[in-house]
């Protein structure tokens, strides 16, 4: 297809670092080095250059690649230095260019991948003992700094120019608001009255100002940069579980066939239905013989079901949410025996401390997590020959809603849900709530009682009854009511549904990346679509022109 306006280029997700244009890995026993060195032409839209190492969407996927590359492919990696190629520039942040070009909604996937790849950062060092270090070897502006806020720490080169910054506020009328807002309180705790200075001025802070504020860890002069940055990467890999002798798993491409109206992968197909506005992602159980120890796993590689299946998974949501806008609706199913996907998870638990097996889960974690903040409807529809089980039955708890049929006079026709430990804090969400606790919000006797019916295959009634599912039609009732559901959902204003779901999905409980979440669909979706920051005067549409940005100058 010609890209156009109207109809863009499709964009894939898939790449591997023979591909990179913009970042390059190095491995040298327990570090790895990601250099950023981006392609001024190297944008995946035509109308920007990507000067001073800024970035878009393109250079966020080979980031996302490059970061599963290290937890799969070099299991020998404990630390992972972050730096610039480039000379006294780190990263500038998102290209301002290609914000001011991009309609709302490429800004606001852009800027959801951009920061669930950092998050990705954290939970890896959370979770894997993966440790990030990044070394700033020149000016760190914007998204630049909010990538180094990503990392455990950051080593700023102290050459009496290299600074800092989040500038967005002075500079472009919008917000530092993809994390850098709130990383800069919530994870290093810079006072609020410096972090307002920190956020209003456009040079930023630099050398010892910028350690004694909490901006950065340490700064070292030009001459001992290079050993300071060796130093500190080798300290932060004390201590990782991450295994020194382990061989990796080649991630080899995700094939995929794609329809006009379909995508189709081994373990996950997804089928559009424009005229309801549907997606029905249906993920497959596993066929076959299956690993159940640490050497079958190793031999079957990136080819072992819970790995391929996610990464599939993962890839469909990533294309769904970047190119099929107009598809409000994800209707999740499962498919296949719910016996050999328990096993699976039998397989995962009892195996859950070999590095490839918790990476594996890592993943599964990270991917479910997506599916949570995508702006989409999700309704599950557990039907005859499902299999939301276990780890399946986690798309069940992630949707809105959940309907499942209710066949009381066939019970060997009636689907089935069934526990087990997956269920209970393997698969976290964003807030570090389990989805059961987000729906019981923490209440001992539904959560207990949750609990005391896990391996048991529970039918719609037992499920209802449980508080499990949000109702149970029979075969009778079943079509009208889901596609009364689906018409209803189809018929309300998407950007109330984004707001309201945002709400009902992140109840009760916060944390620092819930606020980064929420400030993202909210206050910076609200300044992107002002005149101060779009109108023919805002602060985007001017930047580089050395025209003055015009204010509205009433506060809202």
């Amino acid at each position: 297809m010609t890209e156009t306006a109207a109809h863009p280029a499709r964009v894939d997700y898939r790449t591997d670092p023979t591909q990179y244009r913009h970042w390059k890995l190095s491995v040298e026993g327990p570090v790895a080095r990601l250099s950023l060195d981006i392609a001024e032409d190297g944008g995946i839209r035509p109308g920007y250059k990507l000067k001073l190492n800024s970035y878009d969407l393109g250079v966020d996927i080979e980031l996302n690649d490059a970061l599963n590359r290290v937890r799969f492919e070099h299991p020998e990696v404990r630390s992972v230095i972050v730096t610039s190629g480039k000379d006294r520039i780190f990263c500038s942040g998102a290209n301002i260019f290609m914000l001011g070009v991009s309609s709302h909604a490429w800004k606001v996937n852009f800027c959801k991948f951009t920061n669930e790849t950092r998050n990705g950062i954290e939970d890896s060092s959370k979770h894997s003992g993966l440790k990030f270090l990044a070394a700033v070897n020149g000016a760190c502006a914007g998204g630049g700094y909010e990538l180094a806020l990503a990392c455990d720490e950051i080593l700023l080169v102290d050459d009496r120019s290299s600074s800092v910054s989040l500038p967005e506020v002075p500079l472009l009328g919008v917000l530092p608001g993809t994390g850098g807002l709130t990383r800069v309180t919530d994870k290093r705790h810079v006072r609020h009255d410096l972090a307002d200075i920190f956020c209003t001025s456009v040079e930023g802070v630099r050398g010892q100002r910028a350690v004694e504020w909490r901006l950065v860890d340490a700064i070292a002069k030009p001459a001992q940069f290079a050993a300071a940055v060796q130093e500190r990467a080798a300290k932060l890999s004390e201590g990782s579980q991450r295994p020194a002798g382990a061989k990796g798993v080649q991630l080899t491409r995700v094939e995929r066939e794609d329809g006009a109206d379909s995508i189709r992968y081994e373990h996950v197909t997804v089928e559009i239905d424009r005229a309801r506005r549907t997606a029905t992602l249906t993920v497959k159980a596993p066929t076959g013989a299956q690993p159940t120890d640490v050497a079958g796993i190793e031999a079957a590689g990136a080819a072992w079901w819970p790995l391929a299946m996610v990464r599939q998974l993962d890839d469909a949501i990533l294309n769904l949410r970047t190119n099929e806008l107009d598809i409000g609706t994800w209707l999740l199913k499962t498919e296949g025996d719910a016996k050999a996907v328990l096993a699976s998870d039998q397989t995962l638990l009892a195996n859950k401390d070999h590095w490839l097996v918790r990476e594996t889960i890592g993943a599964l974690r990270r991917t479910l997590a997506r599916l949570d903040v995508s702006s989409r409807s999700l309704f599950a529809l557990i039907e005859s020959g499902s299999c939301f089980a276990g780890t399946l039955a986690e798309l069940a708890f992630a949707a809105d809603r959940a309907y499942m049929l209710a066949l009381p006079d066939e019970p060997e026709r009636a689907p089935k849900i069934q526990l087990d430990e997956f269920n209970f804090g393997f698969f976290p969400m964003v807030n570090d709530q389990t989805r059961l606790q987000r729906r019981f919000y923490e209440e001992s006797a539904p959560l207990e009682a949750a609990r005391a019916a896990a391996g048991k295959a529970l039918d719609a009634d037992e499920a209802l009854k449980l508080g499990l599912v949000t109702a149970a039609p029979d075969d009778i009732d079943w079509d009208d009511e889901i596609r009364i559901a689906i018409e209803e959902r189809a018929a309300m204003s998407p950007d109330a549904l984004t707001g309201l779901e945002a709400n009902l999905r992140f109840a009760s409980q916060e944390n620092m990346l819930t606020r980064i979440f929420g400030r993202l669909t909210a206050w910076q979706n609200w300044i992107f679509n002002r005149p101060n920051a779009v109108g023919e005067k805002g602060a985007l549409k001017v930047y580089g022109t050395g025209e003055k940005a015009g204010f509205d100058l009433n506060r809202v």
